[in-house]
């Protein structure tokens, strides 16, 4: 559905409503592939053996993860040694999250952990990318192709892993709900915004909001859900943030410099 409403509004607004250069077409293949297929995929499944909460807080390694792969990929900046100090804190804060213990190493927790974890991996490996392609197109144009070719290969996949396909009569009115404010909201608009702010900001500032979805999960999963909040919780997320600081110290000092409360 969000894909849907993505090409339509692009072809009516666009002025090239389809990339044609290596370059856009190796950043729609990201876009489905890692924002779509790994990160829908991995996120979803992961959120079914774990709370909203501990989901959110390992998702949050965005930051640190995507500086990671800034280094590498794109060369640009470096990782001193507290700067590895700070990558390190933040498994830590994940292992904290996840309270693994020796007798249990494959429970339920563990397992959405690490799975939502490889969704975290994609996405931050996939701003990096995309920024490496330096794609020659407009980001709404790309985010609507890619979300159509994800579409029809998460689809895929559905069908080959023997999952039911509900008929459009059998859907409640509240999966009708849902399913709008996902396509259209959750994945058409908000990655139309993501991919803009990508190419306007970099990678690195726009995975910064990774640490606001934690509060707003967790407070939400307590109340709504009344999904439990642990003391480990808190602090591994704690320790993810404690690590993302390291990290990117003197950017914070720059821009406290630049912009003093």
């Amino acid at each position: 559905m969000g894909a849907i409403v993505a090409l339509a509004y692009v072809f009516w607004r666009a002025d090239e409503p389809v990339p044609r250069s290596r370059a856009d077409l190796g950043a729609v293949a990201v876009a489905a592939l890692l924002f779509v297929v790994a990160n829908i995929t991995f996120l979803a499944y992961g959120q079914q053996y774990t709370t909203g909460g501990i989901a959110s807080i390992v998702y949050s390694l965005n930051p640190i993860l995507t500086t990671f792969f800034t280094v590498w990929l794109l060369g640009e900046g470096s990782l001193d040694l507290r700067g590895y100090v700070g990558v390190l804190l933040g498994v830590v804060g994940v292992g904290l999250v996840a309270q693994p213990s020796p007798t249990d190493l494959a429970g339920d927790t563990t397992i959405g952990v690490a799975l939502v974890f490889v969704a975290a991996v994609a996405v931050s490996f996939g701003s990096v990318a995309t920024r490496w392609l330096e794609p020659d197109s407009e980001a709404l144009p790309r985010t609507a192709w890619g979300m159509a070719l994800g579409a029809v290969l998460l689809h895929g996949m559905s069908v080959a892993a023997g999952e039911p396909q509900p008929l459009p009569t059998a859907l409640s009115p509240a999966v009708v709900f849902s399913l709008a404010f996902l396509g259209v909201f959750a994945s058409a608009v908000g990655y139309a915004i993501y991919f803009g702010l990508l190419d306007l900001l970099g990678p690195f500032e726009i995975n910064l909001v990774s640490y606001v979805v934690p509060v707003v999960a967790t407070v939400a999963g307590a109340v709504v859900l009344s999904e439990p909040v642990t003391p480990l919780t808190v602090a591994g997320f704690v320790v993810v943030v404690v690590g993302f600081a390291l990290v990117k110290r003197e950017a914070i000092r720059r821009e406290l410099r630049e912009h003093p409360w």
